[in-house]
């Protein structure tokens, strides 16, 4: 990897991934550089573009990295991504990606995440995109995350988009289990004339099971964000979904919550709110100094932490 490419990783990683556990490190369509242990095996699919993850039952702490990096002009790389999560497992993944689009053409990812969490298991996914580059080609990105959830297994997604993704579609689908839990957090960031369409489809089969599903989105310039929520409760269970957002300029924001109980014992909540930056939260901030932009500024960034 070179300067640029390191660069990029710094902005999809807090950490250098090839400092974990295990890890999977893909460019330009092909995987670069990899690394296993005796509970956490990484493996080549042999009729895909992709990599399964296996990881041991019981196995504690364990951390996978696979950020993906595109450098090409032009390129469209399509993955998928198979995580086979043991019984009583305990699991961090980071995944993102990055795209540094310095030409003309569009420079496209689109990542086909799944997860099967076996009775128990415990993951915490974490997952980041951005883009970069001075180049008029689009730097488009589309992941799609499907999740499915056994006895009493849980799993928080955290999802970030930080900046230069001009398109992107995310869709996110779970089926859940008896007393098995999910926690989805989403965080975007659009500007000039990006577009960034979401949608979640959970079904909560199990007794028990529940979710928790939050979006926090900003629209600056003349950019557009869309939010879909399906939340499906078949039994006892319980569902939160809430979505806020600041528009800032000609900002638009579109939020479509939908919870169907289809159990009377079924408990489901949505909330939405969607508004501009209060007066007296500028004010309050400009007091100490700041000019009106670097205090929106705060108040933005502290709103997608």
């Amino acid at each position: 990897m070179n300067k640029e490419d390191k660069e990029l990783l710094r902005e999809i990683a807090d950490e250098d991934p090839t400092k974990g556990d295990s890890y999977n490190i893909r460019k330009n369509g092909k995987g670069i550089e990899r690394k296993v242990n005796p509970n956490i095996n990484i493996v080549s699919k042999e009729n895909n573009s992709g990599i399964d993850v296996y990881v041991k039952e019981n196995t504690l702490f364990g951390t996978v990295n696979i950020p993906v990096i595109i450098t090409e002009s032009g390129l469209t790389d399509v993955v998928y991504n198979d995580f086979h999560i043991g019984k009583n497992a305990n699991i961090i993944i980071v995944a993102g990606c990055g795209i540094t689009n310095n030409g003309h053409w569009d420079a496209r990812h689109d990542g086909i995440h799944r997860f099967y969490l076996e009775e128990g298991a415990k993951v915490k996914y974490i997952e980041r995109h951005c883009g970069l580059g001075v180049g008029d080609g689009k730097r488009i990105l589309n992941p799609v995350t499907e999740v499915y959830m056994k006895k009493g297994s849980y799993m928080v997604m955290d999802t970030t988009q930080t900046k230069g993704v001009d398109d992107t579609h995310r869709k996110t689908i779970a089926d859940l289990e008896e007393d098995a839990t999910l926690v989805i957090t989403e965080k975007i960031l659009t500007s000039n004339n990006q577009q960034a369409t979401t949608e979640f489809k959970v079904n909560l089969n199990g007794k028990n099971s529940s979710t928790h599903v939050t979006s926090r989105s900003v629209a600056k310039d003349s950019s557009y964000q869309g939010f879909v929520s399906n939340v499906i409760g078949n039994t006892k269970c319980y569902a939160h979904v809430e979505c806020d957002a600041i528009i800032k300029d000609q900002g638009q924001v579109k939020s479509c919550p939908e919870i169907f109980a289809k159990n009377i014992d079924a408990n489901l909540i949505h909330e939405a709110a969607i508004g501009k930056i209060a007066g007296d939260q500028l004010m309050k901030l400009m007091t100490l100094g700041l000019s009106e932009k670097e205090a929106e500024d705060v108040i933005i960034n502290g709103f997608l932490k």
